[in-house]
């Protein structure tokens, strides 16, 4: 098939690459010239037959919903948008409705596999119509990893983007999970080989993952993270996981604790805990460390 795809950076560029490793025509746009196949959006669908195809592969929030709307000016009816970045899945109803007036298809793909969906493939959960998404079927099959599992038809309009931003939540809890243990190996000094202990857990544990092989990794080329700083952003996936378990009335400590955790590692000095060192202070006279000569003050 040919394909439009629109954002071509570290994700982008390497699907456009694994869909022409399958024999597939991609005409790619991106803001940066030097990555771009076509001069702007326009220029992007003029190349393209029709029925039309246009992937959307930009961040989340603003920058999505333009370049959705901007596309939805130069398509026309019976061509399909999919919006492949991590959109909320409530903006997907919105954009899919704004298109459907002029009979413009929409799916929203939740796209996993990260770097390494080049060679590895990438897990897809995707929502639309079945004819919609039909007709971008082939795309699919030629992103998602080989086999018969890593692609599904999660259900309508925004079902996609629901699954992804569930997969992140639960993403966020293991990643918390394994951090803690690491930590705590290091910190018993009871273990003399934390990297290889880490090592050991990838086969024949039930703890076994990809992710714990990507620790691996990591402690191959840093075995005390001591480059690394221990501050972690949140791209809002988890956040809104934790809004619909909210919504829902399900309980989801994990993911919640993980999350929270993200926050506590992005401040020098908690104003939280400086709060509870005041408290202790005053009820029951307990030391408190003062933050200027970083010495103890004894109670009276």
């Amino acid at each position: 098939m040919e394909i439009g795809l629109v954002g071509l950076g570290r994700m982008g560029g390497n699907m456009r690459e694994r869909l022409r490793r399958s024999g597939h025509t991609v005409v790619g746009y991106d803001r940066n010239a030097d990555l771009s196949d076509s001069s702007s959006l326009e220029d992007m669908v003029g190349r393209l037959p029709s029925p039309r195809v246009v992937w959307v592969m930009v961040p989340a929030g603003e920058i999505t919903r333009t370049t959705i709307e901007e596309l939805g000016g130069l398509l026309s009816e019976g061509d399909v948008v999919v919006d492949g970045g991590n959109s909320r899945w409530t903006d997907d109803k919105d954009h899919a409705a704004m298109l459907g007036r002029d009979g413009i298809g929409f799916v929203d793909a939740g796209v996993s596999g990260g770097v390494w969906g080049l060679d590895n493939g990438y897990a897809l959960m995707v929502g639309g119509s079945d004819a919609d998404v039909a007709t971008v079927q082939p795309a699919f099959d030629a992103l998602k990893p080989e086999g018969e599992s890593g692609f599904v038809h999660a259900g309508p309009v925004g079902a996609g983007h629901f699954a992804k931003m569930v997969h992140n939540g639960i993403e966020y809890g293991l990643m918390q999970a394994y951090a803690e243990g690491y930590e705590l190996l290091e910190a018993a000094h009871v273990v003399e080989d934390v990297p290889g202990v880490i090592r050991s857990w990838t086969q024949g544990t039930v703890i076994r993952s990809w992710l714990l092989d990507l620790l691996v990794l990591a402690l191959d080329e840093d075995p005390v993270l001591a480059d690394i700083r221990g501050y972690v952003e949140d791209s809002g996936e988890g956040r809104w996981t934790i809004e619909e378990a909210i919504n829902h009335a399900v309980p989801a400590p994990v993911m919640s604790a993980a999350l929270f955790a993200r926050f506590g590692s992005r401040q020098d000095d908690s104003p939280a805990m400086k709060a509870v060192a005041a408290l202790r202070n005053q009820f029951g006279g307990h030391a408190v460390t003062k933050v200027a000569k970083q010495e103890v003050e004894k109670p009276a």
